[in-house]
């Protein structure tokens, strides 16, 4: 698999608080990557240290195969966009005139293509407009505009939908997944608004006190969160050879538990349980979220 970011062992101190703590993940190219975690786990510190914003106290990370100590990291890190904590906008300027800015900053002879990246983003029709009368959602996909300048290839985006309402939502959705399926661009997306990011991402990664506790793609994780009946009993050898014969797919937790994935009937699972001389002790419906899931991992305690 090819990566666009990959991080080993990735540090960032300060002072007497270390942000990023041996920190190791990798962003598949083409990818929506949901990079997930409480507020202050280390998303926006990672972020900042692989925009080039922070010098990593120690481990190393590579761009599309550069490493960050490699003078051609400066040439890679040109192949990305990115908006970090809030949009950089001029707010006297109209969404015109701040692409127009941002070419020139980036050195781009002319402004060929920014009619383009305003229809893109839907801010085709904001004309004199000034980026201070913009809502909260129109000045994030202003800014996500001004990170697509100079046509990047890979999109960093830190809390994007952050103070949204729920159009405003929606829209962002609608655009990253626009971005990614038809511009081919791989999105980095960090939040912690996990129902949203569901929507979304092909792949995650689990931060919790500077350090990656899970990668998983999407469909590994939608396997790891689907419907089942946890059903507790006191032999699971027996409840195998049951579900077994009854055809039906099954995973065994440990020696007393096992999730069934499949509607059967209770009282002819345990009439047959019976036969074997194994007793049903507990059944429950479970259904993990992403939410549960990562609160699973790293628990529940809030830590922002």
């Amino acid at each position: 698999m090819d990566y666009v970011l990959k991080t080993n062992d990735l540090c960032k101190d300060y002072k007497n608080f270390k942000a990023l703590s041996n920190l190791t993940m990798n962003v598949p190219k083409n990818s929506i990557y949901g990079f997930v975690g409480k507020n202050g786990a280390g998303k926006t510190t990672l972020i900042r240290v692989i925009c080039g914003l922070q010098l990593p106290t120690g481990g190393d990370y590579e761009l599309y195969g550069t490493k960050n100590t490699d003078k051609k990291i400066s040439k890679q890190r040109r192949r990305m966009g990115a908006v970090v904590e809030s949009p950089a906008l001029y707010l006297d300027m109209t969404a015109e005139d701040n692409l127009k800015q941002q070419y020139r900053t980036l050195g781009i002879p002319g402004f060929d293509g920014i009619e383009e990246l305003l229809k893109l983003v839907g801010l085709e029709g904001t004309g004199k407009k000034k980026a201070k009368d913009f809502s909260l959602g129109m000045r994030q996909r202003l800014g996500i505009a001004v990170a697509l300048c100079g046509n990047p290839d890979f999109l960093v985006l830190d809390e994007p939908i952050n103070g949204l309402d729920p159009q405003g939502i929606v829209d962002i959705r609608e655009l990253i997944l626009k971005l990614n399926r038809e511009k081919k661009i791989t999105v980095l997306i960090s939040s912690h608004i996990l129902d949203e990011l569901s929507k979304l991402a092909t792949h995650y990664g689990f931060i919790d006190k500077g350090r990656i506790v899970k990668e998983i793609s999407a469909k590994e994780l939608e396997e790891a969160c689907r419907k089942c009946m946890r059903v507790k009993v006191n032999k699971t050898v027996a409840l195998s050879k049951v579900l077994d014969k009854m055809n039906v797919e099954y995973t065994i937790i440990d020696a007393e538990h096992a999730d069934v994935y499949a509607k059967i009937n209770i009282t002819k699972l345990s009439l047959a349980l019976a036969d074997e001389g194994c007793e049903v002790l507990e059944i429950e419906e479970k259904d993990e979220s992403l939410e549960s899931y990562y609160l699973s991992m790293v628990g529940g305690e809030d830590n922002e």
